[in-house]
């Protein structure tokens, strides 16, 4: 068998979904992730419901509540796609009315305009090139209606940590326990600001999010999903949350884990 940094994409996903679904791996840091993201729908997306939304990969919802229950509240239909089968089974078991699908983001299976919003967390910072990223982006625009929302986070190249992660080999990074699955290419907020407008995309909103140091969150959080208890979880999730109060600060890219951005497709632009 080849070793999981070899594997062909679907593989690996299947293997890092199982595993993590299997051992419960850091459940409270889902929790917070979750948190992160959840506050950004809300935030940014329509209080009125749409009619179609589309989620880009399922590896949240898979392994923990994720952000399907949020989405269904702010959309009529809901359809998600991930590259893993493993996911996707899982996903349709947990949540019988979310529309998924085994398909890739670099060749989204829906026609053109179809969807209102497009929710791409996380999703397109796995892939080995920007050339991938720039395809992925070239079809969510094309699968969003003019004037459809793209709500997108993705590791922050601005940020030290990820800069320094990203420069050692996957091997090694996965040897050390730094990462469990393949990160890839990303940008810096300005590199990704033209990679979107290059699409036709344009930015109402950008920032950085997820603030307080990866590795020692999801120490921590380890911990206290073994040792403590229920109010003193959530206690720790709020301690973490609240290093969100830096997003408004001039120094965000360089704490923020993620880069997170609001893009419309513009109306008229084919």
């Amino acid at each position: 068998m080849k070793p999981r940094h070899e594997m062909d994409e679907e593989s690996h996903w299947d293997l890092v979904t199982g595993d993590w679904i299997k051992k419960h791996r850091h459940t409270l840091w889902r929790i917070y992730s979750d948190t992160i993201h959840k506050a950004l729908l809300l935030r940014w997306l329509t209080p009125s419901p749409v009619e179609n939304a589309l989620k880009t990969d399922l590896f949240d919802e898979a392994v923990s509540e994720g952000l399907y229950p949020p989405l269904q509240s702010m959309s009529k239909n809901v359809f998600g796609i991930d590259i893993s089968s493993v996911s996707v089974a899982e996903v349709a078991a947990r949540y019988p009315s979310f529309q998924v699908k085994v398909a890739d983001v670099r060749s989204l299976p829906f026609a053109e305009a179809f969807f209102d919003a497009v929710v791409s967390n996380s999703t397109l910072d796995h892939f080995k090139s920007h050339g991938d990223i720039g395809t992925s982006l070239r079809e969510i625009y094309r699968v969003l209606r003019p004037g459809g929302c793209l709500l997108l986070t993705l590791d922050n190249l601005a940020n030290p940590a990820i800069r320094l992660r990203n420069a050692l080999p996957f091997a090694l990074l996965k040897a050390l326990r730094v990462v469990p699955y393949f990160v890839g290419a990303t940008f810096t907020p300005g590199g990704l600001k033209k990679a979107l407008e290059s699409q036709g995309f344009k930015i109402e909103a950008m920032g950085a999010v997820m603030h307080y140091p990866r590795i020692l969150a999801v120490a921590g959080a380890s911990i206290f999903q073994k040792c403590a208890g229920e109010k003193a979880r959530k206690r720790y999730v709020d301690f973490l949350m609240s290093f969100e109060k830096l997003s408004s600060l001039p120094s965000r890219y360089l704490t923020g884990y993620f880069i997170a951005v609001k893009a419309v497709k513009v109306r008229g632009k084919s």
